[in-house]
């Protein structure tokens, strides 16, 4: 009987290098003197994969001095994780009758109609619709990647769980099974095959003919540690193939055999009524997923053999037993206790531990340049969390070091993908001003104007645009770009440009359903117009001109319509699903890795960073559509198997010679938790942990950005000249510069004023602005007829400021009740009229202008005047007048009592404060409105007498002019601390470096 012959699998120790470590065993076994290595096809897992072995078969060529180098030909197996599809090896055309795949966007477009066909009523709408089918989408690959046929999800041990179900589950299952069932029934009329299916015939048929008919030449399969069924069938035959060979990276020969019995069934063929993954399988290990290819591939543990070669940049052998021991397995974890100190070392590893990802970037960076000191010293940065990555690559940036983040970012957060969202989002919220000036500004945008002509008009529009919310669409912007017409003429051609491409939006957000095709129609022109041919140019601009092309071709195909609003949704969902990488040209001993990007890298200096619970490993998610326990009926893996897999990504990281564990103390949600990767290394390492610490980096990252510490700030006290002090006196300005000299000082003699923010929420001021006109236009309305309401007049005013809807719909109500008392209350005089609104006064008072503006000014019945000033909320109490905070209504009356208000006679002893706040009893049949006198009368038992009153004010005026506008007093910040004062320019007299140590007090 002929001997039988041993599949050729090897595995080369994470210690060695991949990539190097491949080439170097390559090289002399399958080179012949002719051809070199031409004659060897590669089978390799990604396109990041044969860039990387190209990358070491040329260090090799260069280390000996080979003159000239045939390559061998690598076929891409293709990751379905990087959208990648296999070469013309395995796909060659007209490939054995195999039907071609369908087109994703065809598939997402048809399965979201075969849901809402089979949810009726029930079914969700657009963009949540569409989300629906893409999770449906990804479920059904799950299950096509491991070899489950569709018949499967009506099999007994599925049937047989259906009864122990929660409601949502047995819902869920049952959606999935009856489109999936439709689904297979269109893609036979179709003559079509999911891209996952057509994958599994394709491997299915490659490796059948390689196994009729071997091929002449040899094939290795290099890096694949996929366990797809598949694709282990046919690396299967590879590994049988005389001149073939499978090689693992990272595949751990050292394990005891107990520990390998630990990681549990793992795939292989389970007892009868048993599924083929226990519960108790320990899938979060990094050597999980190799054991369940080598069962799917029938191949034994013991039948795997070592690769002899290792590569450049190699670390020593004790690296590879080091990690097998810190990835041990629970029950094996306990031998740790055991174990010596120099089981224990991992020499050439540092953990590094830092306050928050801003320090941990910055620190990894300075390891980085450190490291590019020393010639011909590669640097690999590995990391899940993309934001981290960007931020190492601008504080790299600093030193001229370019380096690109190969993982790419989601096209939603690039340049030309950020531009189309803002576009959609301007189009939901009908030109709000936050996303109109984000759009706007964007920097891709300038309406074919020079750059720097279209932000010089965007901020002068943008200054008028702020203040409270305004009803949406461009009426706000075209009243501000007509007033500014007159003395910038070009802002009328950049409200042009604006108007003409956000228009059509605009118009189409009033449809109730639109086509997807036509809104994508509607959103690229929008942004031609305001960008050109800059919106396609660049890479992330070539990505989303695809995916436009792409999703508007299936969409109209489809005939598939949303609410326009929705549109931004369902863009940002599709384009988290498109990856845009940089084009290559960074430096060339730097890497910016992600992990599926790092697999079979190697380099001098390995760091790994992110490592937080989360971020490396990603937390576990559960399938949105099939219970757990439906999946593991299935024989597919449970959601924890990616953990395993980044636990290897990790183990193969730190098989480098030098490496770095980083992590954050923080993120930016608060506190966060080590990686459970990062707490076993800390607890391999036991009492020898702080000596494994890197403190320079952190350190010298803390130092680059701590200032040296300022002295302590004293209170200000600005002492202007007295030219500089020479100004008018308000009304209201009495109280701020007897109460908080400095804002006086700040607000008048500096002429400083806080900007309002855009959309900002309707400040106290304009709606006391609103309530004023309003009452001041039905006053003047009066006079030509006594029978005028107050309604018709509020509803024009509020018009006229574009009030936003939802403000009307919740103030309106109370603005029109207690307008409604005041209208009720004039009416119904009859000892009293009203002489005049509105009206300005000025008086000079110790050498000094003083003016001031009435309300509203009525005749008493006795001759004498009474002074009315309107608060939308609570008025000044009679305490603050008496402290003399609240002078106001005391200034007018000054003002009255010498004349100043334009020949109106009498004596002003009636000083009311009429509030439109909720009234305080219950005769007030509208429930809101209330007179209050700010004085000692009635009841009251604090407060100033009336005949006291304009005294005290006369007094507070003369102390005021003699201190601070005549005399050389400072304007001291909130000198009186029982002032109520307003925090505009708190900021500006930096209050918090110096509140905690007035009065000479101790550090807070």
């Amino acid at each position: 009987m002929a001997e039988r012959h041993l599949p050729q699998v090897y595995s080369i120790a994470a210690h060695r290098g991949f990539a190097d470590a491949l080439v170097a065993g390559l090289v002399p076994r399958y080179s012949e003197p002719e051809f070199g290595l031409a004659r060897l096809t590669l089978l390799v897992p990604s396109s990041r994969a044969r860039r990387t072995i190209a990358e070491a078969f040329i260090r090799h060529a260069g280390e000996h001095a080979t003159p000239g180098l045939l390559m061998p030909r690598m076929a891409v197996v293709g990751d379905l994780d990087l959208d990648e599809t296999l070469g013309p090896l395995l796909d060659p055309l007209g490939a054995a009758d195999v039907p071609p795949a369908i087109d994703p966007q065809r598939r997402l477009f048809a399965l979201a109609q075969l849901i809402g066909e089979t949810m009726g009523d029930q079914a969700p709408g657009g963009a949540t619709l569409l989300r629906l089918a893409r999770e449906m989408g990804a479920t059904m690959d799950r299950l096509l990647v491991e070899g489950v046929d569709p018949e499967e999800l009506l099999g007994k041990p599925v049937l047989d769980l259906f009864g122990s179900l929660s409601g949502h589950w047995q819902q869920s299952l049952h959606l999935f099974a009856s489109v999936q069932a439709q689904w297979l029934a269109q893609l036979r009329e179709w003559d079509a095959l999911d891209a996952a299916a057509r994958r599994n015939r394709l491997f299915d048929w490659a490796a059948s003919r390689w196994k009729q008919t071997p091929p002449p030449t040899p094939i290795v399969a290099a890096g694949v540690t996929s366990a797809a069924p598949s694709l282990a069938r046919l690396l299967r035959v590879v590994a049988d193939l005389e001149h073939g060979a499978v090689i693992l990276p990272d595949f751990d020969l050292t394990m005891p055999q107990a520990v390998w019995d630990e990681l549990g069934r793992a795939g292989a063929t389970p007892e009868p009524g048993a599924t083929p993954f226990a519960r108790d399988d320990a899938v979060t290990h990094p050597q999980y997923h190799l054991k369940l290819l080598l069962n799917r591939m029938g191949v034994a543990r013991g039948e795997v053999q070592p690769w002899h070669r290792k590569g450049l940049a190699a670390a020593p052998p004790e690296r590879s037993h080091a990690i097998g021991s810190l990835f041990l397995p629970p029950e094996a974890s306990k031998g740790w206790v055991d174990l010596p100190p120099e089981k224990r070392r991992l020499s050439g590893l540092r953990t590094m531990t830092c306050a928050t990802p801003e320090e941990e970037a910055q620190a990894i960076a300075l390891l980085v340049r450190e490291a590019l000191e020393e010639p011909e010293r590669r640097v690999a940065v590995v990391t899940p969390d993309r934001a981290l990555a960007r931020r190492v690559v601008h504080h790299l940036d600093r030193w001229n070091i370019a380096a690109d983040d190969s993982a790419g970012r989601p096209l939603s957060q690039t340049p030309a993908g950020r531009l189309l969202l803002l576009l959609a989002e301007v189009m939901a919220e009908d030109a709000a001003p936050v996303p109109l000036m984000g759009l706007l500004a964007h920097p891709l945008v300038d309406g074919g104007m020079e750059r720097g002509t279209w932000l010089r008009q965007l901020r002068r529009v943008e200054r008028h645009l702020r203040g409270p919310r305004q009803a949406g669409g461009l009426v706000p912007l075209a009243k501000i770009a007509a007033r500014l017409f007159e003395t910038h003429p070009r802002v009328g051609a950049w409200y042009a440009v604006v108007e003409q491409a956000l228009m059509p939006l605009l118009a189409l957000r009033q449809e109730e359903s639109a086509p997807l095709a036509e809104v994508l129609d509607a959103l690229a022109e929008a942004g031609e117009a305001l960008c050109g041919e800059k919106l396609w140019a660049r890479e992330d601009g070539r990505a989303l001109s695809a995916f436009v092309e792409d999703l508007r071709l299936h969409a109209r195909e489809a005939g598939f319509a949303l609410a326009p609003t929705e549109t931004g949704i369902a863009l940002r969902d599709a384009m988290e699903q498109v990856a845009v990488r940089p084009p290559y040209g960074g430096h060339a001993r730097v890497q910016i890795l992600g992990l599926l990007e790092s697999r079979m890298n190697r380099a001098e200096l390995v760091i790994c960073a992110g490592l937080n619970e989360g971020v490396w490993p990603t937390r576990g998610g559960i399938d949105a559509l099939l219970a757990p326990a439906v999946l593991r009926a299935l024989g597919i893996p449970g959601s924890d198997f990616r953990i395993g897999l980044s636990a290897h990504d990790l183990a193969g990281a730190m098989g480098a010679p030098e490496v770095v564990l980083s992590r954050s103390e923080r993120d930016e949600a608060g506190p966060a938790i080590p990686s459970r990767f990062l707490l076993r290394v800390q607890a391999l390492l036991g009492e020898m942990q702080p000596r494994y610490e890197e403190r320079e980096a952190v350190a010298l990252a803390r130092a680059m950005t701590r200032a040296p510490a300022a002295e302590r700030y004293p209170r200000p006290a600005p002492d202007p000249a007295p030219e500089q002090r020479d100004v008018d006196i308000s009304a209201t300005a009495l109280d701020r510069l007897l109460g908080d000299p400095y804002q006086f000082y700040a607000g008048k003699i500096m002429g400083l004023s806080d900007l309002d923010a855009l959309d900002a929420e309707p400040s106290a001021l304009w709606q006391g602005n609103v309530a004023h006109t309003i009452l001041q236009r039905w006053h003047e309305a009066r006079e030509a007829d006594p029978a005028a309401s107050l309604a018709p007049i509020m509803d024009a005013v509020l018009d006229e400021e574009n009030a936003d809807p939802l403000m009307r719909g919740l103030w309106q109500p109370r603005l029109e009740a207690a307008l409604r008392w005041i209208e009720d209350q004039v009416t119904g005089y009859d000892d009293r009229r009203v002489l005049a609104v509105e009206k300005k006064g000025a008086m000079t008072f110790e050498g000094v202008q003083v003016h001031g503006r009435a309300d509203r000014i009525d005749r008493l019945e006795d001759g004498g005047l009474a002074i009315i000033d309107y608060k939308t909320g609570k008025p000044p109490s009679a305490a603050m007048v008496e402290q003399g905070f609240a002078l106001q209504l005391g200034i007018l009356g000054l003002i009255a009592e010498r004349g100043g208000f334009g020949g109106l006679s009498g004596d002003p002893h009636g000083y009311e404060y009429w509030s439109l706040g909720k009234a305080h009893n219950d005769d007030n049949p509208f429930g809101f409105g209330y007179v209050d006198i700010p004085l000692k009368v009635g009841r009251k038992t604090s407060g100033v007498l009336p005949e006291e009153f304009l005294p005290l004010t006369a007094e507070k005026l003369t102390l005021a002019i003699g201190r601070f506008i005549k005399g050389r007093d400072p304007f001291t910040a909130r000198e009186n601390p029982n002032y109520p004062a307003y925090d505009t320019y708190d900021q500006l007299m930096r209050l918090d470096e110096w509140i905690a140590h007035q009065d000479g007090g101790e550090d807070a």
